[in-house]
């Protein structure tokens, strides 16, 4: 993900959209007398952000192709298990174990939601900062240089002086700040957005104004081809750096070093294989890339695309992808 501004923004020509509204019209094909299984609709989880929502509405359409009925709920990131421990969702379509904490190691023991397989996209979660920071905290993109008062003093504001404000991801979300800033031992303070939209906002602000500012954030995103980002290089992520004091800048805490490049996988509801196999089989083969995301994000975040216009596009332009996953599924 270094080569974060090479994707360029999704143009939808108006011939794409006519094509995909065809799409939506056109009767799904016959994949069998079985299919679907049941009657009952799949209920895919809608999340926070819009790459989430794009990955799972090209899913969903294609489920609907091949004859399902879907329905899309809209649930937070860490709640969301709670109904996809009791069926009342089916599946969760981009689950990022680097900030989901032991919430799904603690759905996956209880046997009620499974690990579907790995999504494609390749992440990166940790602080970053507009290039400007490097100026205004001289030792960038070093970790060390958020220890120098003078940048501490300049990213402070009236709710966290005499820290440091760091910008974090909304609460429901998960997040490791807290515990870097713990194990990095830096006087810097957590300040939560309240959403995706207002943690974007507020970069493309700073950024505007060049005032200071330092944020958690994560790629595959559509704002690295906006913004001359760059990330915060810290000790490099070793497992030991989670439970050992003694490994690490740190000799008295743990989470001294930079967040491990996540997975991100798909996962659902236990009963769900047994319900809908062929459904559950078309969810294992499904992949997304980074190089495909991004430019949707883009489209829908800057350009003003809708969701289904930018999902409905994506199915009808790589059927010769998807039809492949489908086949296998039926089969």
């Amino acid at each position: 993900m270094k080569g974060r501004r090479m994707f360029g923004a999704l143009r939808l020509s108006a011939v794409t959209i006519a094509l995909s509204l065809v799409g939506t019209l056109a009767m799904p094909p016959a994949y069998g007398a079985s299919i679907p299984e049941t009657k009952e609709p799949i209920k895919l989880t809608l999340n926070e952000w819009t790459g989430q929502h794009v990955t799972t509405k090209i899913a969903g359409i294609i489920l609907e192709r091949m004859g399902y009925k879907v329905e899309y709920v809209t649930a937070g990131y860490l709640p969301q298990f709670t109904a996809l421990s009791d069926g009342t969702a089916d599946a969760a379509l981009e689950i990022w174990l680097s900030n989901i904490g032991e919430t799904w190691p603690k759905a996956k023991e209880s046997g009620k939601v499974v690990e579907v397989g790995d999504l494609g996209l390749k992440a990166r979660e940790g602080w970053l900062y507009p290039s400007y920071m490097k100026d205004i905290c001289p030792g960038l993109p070093n970790w060390e240089a958020l220890k120098s008062s003078a940048c501490v003093q300049a990213m402070a504001t009236a709710d966290t002086l005499p820290k440091g404000r760091i910008l974090d991801y909304p609460p429901d979300w998960g997040s490791h700040s807290e515990a870097m800033i713990k194990g990095l031992d830096l006087q810097l303070q957590a300040v939560s957005a309240g959403s995706e939209g207002a943690l974007v906002s507020e970069l493309k602000a700073a950024a505007l104004k060049k005032t200071p500012i330092i944020a958690m954030f994560w790629s595959p995103h559509w704002l690295f081809n906006e913004l001359d980002l760059e990330w915060v290089e810290m000790p490099k992520y070793e497992p030991a750096c989670m439970d050992d004091p003694k490994w690490g800048p740190n000799p008295n805490e743990v989470g001294d070093c930079a967040l491990p490049n996540s997975e991100i996988i798909k996962v659902a509801w236990s009963g769900m294989e047994k319900k809908w196999p062929a459904a559950y089989r078309f969810l294992q083969n499904y992949q997304m890339t980074d190089e495909e995301q991004i430019p949707m994000i883009s489209a829908i975040d800057v350009h003003n695309h809708t969701l289904d216009e930018v999902a409905q596009a994506w199915v009808e332009k790589n059927k010769d992808t998807w039809q492949k996953w489908v086949d296998a599924a039926v089969k």
